[in-house]
């Protein structure tokens, strides 16, 4: 077997406080299909039923289940306590957008099932950081401080997290879902293409290319043949209104991150226009810390998204934040949409479980503007 030693450097809440993660015995990373990965979750849930649930937020065109995980210490109770929001795969053919999720749900679950560890018998248990030694024999050296972190995360929040928004898009490396188009209005009698971009799909704004079609690129003259087609009406599609449906019952969410790929950078809103968020100074406080994490550039959406693309309408980013005040992040993962190599897909899966943590601990005290 080969090995692979990849260390990571996971941020706390105070930006300036590290902890050096080391794994060993890594190995080659596969990505999952949506059926290995329903498999794993089926497991999952029956293994860890006390802080693991299992739930079909709604089905696709072809009546996959679109599956979302909560974790939390009672997960079959709604808590009040502050939520949190991952979702992966909006474009099925951005495949680690879903692994770093799944990896995420394995990872927090096996974690906070470990027993108390007190390794250098002081009466505490989970706080020793002593450095290159592997304190509780789990094969990993220095990772115990986040033992405790993931046990406080899972006692004190509610995380929501979708890996595969659009399963469809993944069975066929396919970037829109698979629902078949009678031409952009739907007036023709035969299918002339398949599938709608579905983070173009969301109601907040998506009226706009109409009103302003030269500012946002004729959006509304799109060929349903576009990669970027948004759509007959907002939220016509299953997998976008099962997210609709998942945020409105759930209204202690308070931050959210979409995961796709490729390019190595953050955003956060507007993707539609420059102007600054009431929230802007929460954005750049929590987008630096995040940025620390991962080392990847931080930009305002509407600062990136504008000169190359003239902005974007329908996202699901613009929706949380414009109608749900919910403070979310765009984060584009890899150098490659889909990276071939098993070692570096891996290294991605552990360097996001600190972000996920992040943002789950700055959920705790996060108090957005009021719509």
């Amino acid at each position: 077997m080969r090995f692979l030693y990849i260390t990571i450097v996971l941020l706390l809440i105070s930006p300036n406080v590290y902890i050096t993660v080391s794994s060993s015995n890594i190995d080659p990373y596969k990505y999952y299909t949506y059926q290995s990965m329903t498999n794993l979750l089926y497991s999952l849930a029956e293994n860890y039923s006390n802080i693991m649930m299992l739930k079909s937020i709604g089905k696709t065109y072809e009546g996959r289940d679109i599956w979302m995980v909560k974790l939390s210490d009672n997960p079959d109770v709604e808590e009040d306590e502050p939520g949190v929001l991952l979702m992966g795969a909006h474009h099925g053919n951005e495949k680690p957008s879903f692994e770093v999720l799944i990896f995420l749900i394995k990872y927090m679950v096996e974690t906070y099932s470990k027993p108390d560890t007190d390794d250098d018998h002081d009466g505490r248990v989970n706080e020793d950081i002593i450095d290159g030694v592997d304190n509780d024999g789990d094969g990993m050296v220095d990772e115990d401080p986040s033992e405790s972190r993931v046990r406080d995360i899972i006692d004190n929040t509610q995380l929501f997290i979708v890996p595969m928004v659009n399963p469809d898009g993944v069975e066929y490396g396919w970037r829109k879902n698979r629902v078949p188009n009678h031409g952009p209005f739907g007036l023709k009698r035969e299918v002339t293409s398949y599938g709608v971009d579905l983070n173009r799909n969301y109601g907040y704004l998506w009226y706009l290319p109409y009103i302003f079609p030269h500012r946002y690129h004729l959006a509304f003259l799109l060929p349903d043949k576009s990669w970027n087609y948004h759509g007959r009406y907002p939220f016509s599609e299953n997998e976008t209104r099962a997210i609709k449906h998942l945020v409105e019952d759930h209204n202690n969410i308070r931050i959210a991150i979409s995961y796709h790929s490729y390019g190595e950078f953050i955003m956060y809103p507007w993707t539609h226009t420059s102007l600054p968020t009431p929230d802007e100074s929460l954005f750049i406080s929590i987008g630096e810390n995040i940025s620390k994490i991962n080392g990847y550039y931080l930009y305002k959406g509407g600062h990136y998204l504008i000169p190359r693309f003239g902005g974007t309408i329908g996202t699901a980013e613009n929706w949380l934040y414009g109608v749900h005040r919910i403070l979310p992040f765009t984060i584009e993962l890899c150098k490659s949409r889909v990276p071939t190599d098993p070692y570096v897909v891996a290294s991605y899966c552990w360097k996001h479980v600190g972000v996920n943590l992040y943002v789950c601990e700055r959920a705790l005290n996060l108090k957005p503007s009021k719509i």
